[in-house]
């Protein structure tokens, strides 16, 4: 069984996490610039047989252009790795990482460089809890 990679979709950025081969917990891998993300694919699913990518829904549970995007985003994932590739819902998973990181104390310049790699390691994290 292979590890599950998370990816957080953004306009310029993408958080990376990726699970233990066990899919039990979930780390912090990355942010990429989302112009360089494809060059770095290869070496991210080397150890990958599925990968989850973020889907920013509305708070009511519609989606919208961002939505939109993420969707078209995780089909060019899923053609260029030809690995499955599932979209989970991210709600507050940003919010969630931002809170995260001021309660540890995180310098702001600092909590805008890792925001998005947390971000994915909480999304990895939710779907891994909810797998049997």
């Amino acid at each position: 069984m292979g590890r599950i990679l998370a990816l957080d979709y953004g306009t310029v950025r993408v958080g990376i996490a990726v699970s233990d081969p066990l899919r039990i917990t979930a780390q912090p891998m990355d942010v990429v610039a989302l112009e360089d993300l494809e060059s770095r694919l290869p070496e991210l699913i080397a150890d990958v047989d599925e990968i989850i990518v973020g889907l920013p829904r509305n708070l009511d549970g519609t989606e919208g252009a961002s939505a939109a995007a993420a969707r078209a985003f995780g089909k060019r994932v899923r053609d260029l790795t030809r690995l499955p590739v599932h979209m989970v819902d991210e709600r507050f998973t940003t919010s969630d990482a931002e809170r995260a990181l001021i309660s540890g104390g995180v310098r702001r310049k600092r909590r805008k460089e890792v925001v998005d790699k947390v971000a994915a390691t909480l999304l990895l994290e939710g779907y891994l809890g909810t797998r049997t």
